[in-house]
């Protein structure tokens, strides 16, 4: 599993994916994570990048190689993968695509603590959050669409089409909560013992002034 490989930094396997297709130095690498937008699932600074590069090549899985210099740049050095970093490249794909993990969102521990807040502005919060969802759903559609103008092939927005799916179906599952706190129904919801609790846990909190 991945607390066992060499470099668990997802921002690794994107570097040892990018020279899995082609020898690259690193601005070369991080122009392209930029231009396919992978920036947007993988974190990426250029101190990590470079720290990330050299891990890799300690570990023996890429190696540098010749160094070349573009107009007046400095001169830059063109790394490639090994035949290690190959199949660790692959492996550690294989086991992120077929192994679910548990993950640990922000918005999973704001919901965990959800009652920290009076019920009306939960609702409040709750909303807002989903018209920033409505608005990031919008931007990834209008990256799609321009990504096929530019004929680049869906397989290369897998990813962005997952996000989009997964933002759709937290905007769908918002609704739901936002009817259900409006109503003061948990129907659905066992867990909680209901709004007029919650509300009475405030007021008295308040001195009786939610």
């Amino acid at each position: 599993m991945s607390d066992r490989r060499p470099v668990s930094n997802p921002l690794a396997l994107a570097v040892l994916s990018l020279l899995y297709e082609r020898p690259m130095h690193p601005y070369e690498m991080a122009t392209t994570l930029r231009e396919r937008e992978k920036a947007e699932s993988i974190k990426l600074r250029f101190g990590s990048l470079y720290s990330v590069i050299d891990r890799l090549e300690q570990e023996g899985l890429i190696r540098a190689g010749e160094r070349i210099r573009e107009g007046k740049r400095p001169e830059r050095t063109v790394y490639h993968i090994t035949e290690a970093g190959s199949v660790e490249m692959r492996d550690w794909l294989r086991e992120l695509v077929s192994t679910p993990v548990k993950e640990y969102p922000q918005f999973e521990a704001a919901l965990s603590l959800l009652p920290g807040l009076p019920p009306d502005e939960a609702i409040e919060m709750l909303e807002l959050r989903g018209e920033l969802l409505d608005g990031m759903i919008e931007q990834i559609d209008a990256r799609h669409e321009q990504a096929a103008n530019y004929g680049i092939p869906a397989l290369f927005m897998i990813e962005s089409d997952y996000r989009k799916r997964m933002l759709e179906c937290e905007r769908v599952w918002i609704r739901q909560l936002i009817e259900q706190m409006v109503e003061e129904s948990w129907a659905d919801i066992e867990l909680l013992e209901g709004i007029p609790t919650w509300r009475q846990m405030h007021a008295e909190r308040n001195g009786g002034d939610e």
